[in-house]
């Protein structure tokens, strides 16, 4: 099994993102923080934390897990320009009224991008604060008119040896495949990703799609997307055929269910020395446990 704890990595000093936090300062000083208006282009703010600031672009797309193009999390940054972005089509299919295979900006077209400033948990207990670019899911799916027999929403990464190098090991089945319930589809906090740091997305951060649901582990987030199926069946996903025991389906950030080999009980937020607590939901339970009233988050891993 390849994915482990890493090892820890020295604080790092990096210039901060001058402008892009210049305008949250700004737009705080003009009382949208205080009076919980909702801020131009933002979107779902972080719960209030101690230290929650973003990480820096540099850590972002310096530090990743994108086995498409290598194991190591450096080999993302290092491989991924063989990754094209454009032109690109995504197929939507299953249980859905508008089937079809889009162009990436027909499908995007109409659809409000902002930003959404999100915690990542990794499974392997570390953790970044990520200010993404992206549409909310629901628009998407809202857009192509699924049917009432959708109950599952499954995602699968593009599969293509030359652009995406780490396929031609066999070190999973490829493509990736993810999946989630609709209801955890169509919540507000779930998007896919255009970009960050208003940036477009970085190849090895998912371009030109990447699914982010900030209370589960990062493993659920699918990359580089071409299909979204809409089903009545619990798809099968990527980590749950390769190691049931290990990667549930569910993947909720839960710090009372350790990995079979290491804690999830606290965590090391990159570009940091000292570990922290591991929230539940990562932090974002107010907006999401109702989701999962009255399952057993231990079985429902």
């Amino acid at each position: 099994m390849l994915i482990r704890r890493p090892p820890d990595i020295s604080a790092s000093e990096i210039t901060p993102e001058g402008l892009y936090f210049d305008r949250r300062r700004f737009l705080a000083a003009m009382g949208f923080a205080a009076a919980g208006m909702a801020l131009p282009r933002l979107g779902l703010a972080l719960p209030r934390q101690r230290d929650d600031a973003p990480n820096s672009f540099e850590q972002i797309t310096g530090y990743n897990n994108f086995y498409e193009f290598g194991t190591g999390k450096e080999d993302p940054a290092a491989n991924a320009g063989t990754l094209r972005p454009r032109p690109w089509t995504v197929e939507i299919s299953g249980e859905v009224a508008r089937s079809a295979r889009y162009d990436i900006d027909d499908l995007l077209r109409g659809l409000a991008v902002r930003e959404h400033v999100y915690r990542h948990r990794c499974v392997e207990a570390w953790s970044m604060v990520i200010p993404w670019s992206g549409i909310q899911l629901r628009d998407l799916i809202n857009k192509v008119q699924p049917t009432s027999r959708a109950r599952f929403v499954e995602f699968t990464t593009l599969l293509d040896l030359e652009q995406m190098p780490g396929q031609r090991r066999s070190v999973l089945p490829w493509p990736y495949v993810e999946g989630l319930r609709m209801d955890e589809a169509m919540h507000p906090l779930t998007i896919i990703a255009t970009g960050l740091y208003g940036r477009p997305l970085p190849n090895q951060n998912g371009a030109p799609l990447h699914l982010v649901i900030p209370w589960k582990y990062g493993f659920k987030g699918a990359k580089s997307i071409v299909r979204i199926r809409f089903t009545n069946q619990q798809p099968a996903t990527t980590w749950n055929i390769v190691a049931p025991d290990e990667y549930g389906f569910y993947a909720n950030v839960n710090p009372e269910v350790d990995h079979p080999r290491w804690s999830q009980a606290r965590e090391r937020r990159i570009g940091e020395f000292l570990r922290r607590p591991t929230l539940m939901f990562n932090g974002y339970a107010d907006q999401v446990a109702s989701l999962y009233s009255g399952m057993d988050l231990r079985r429902n891993y």
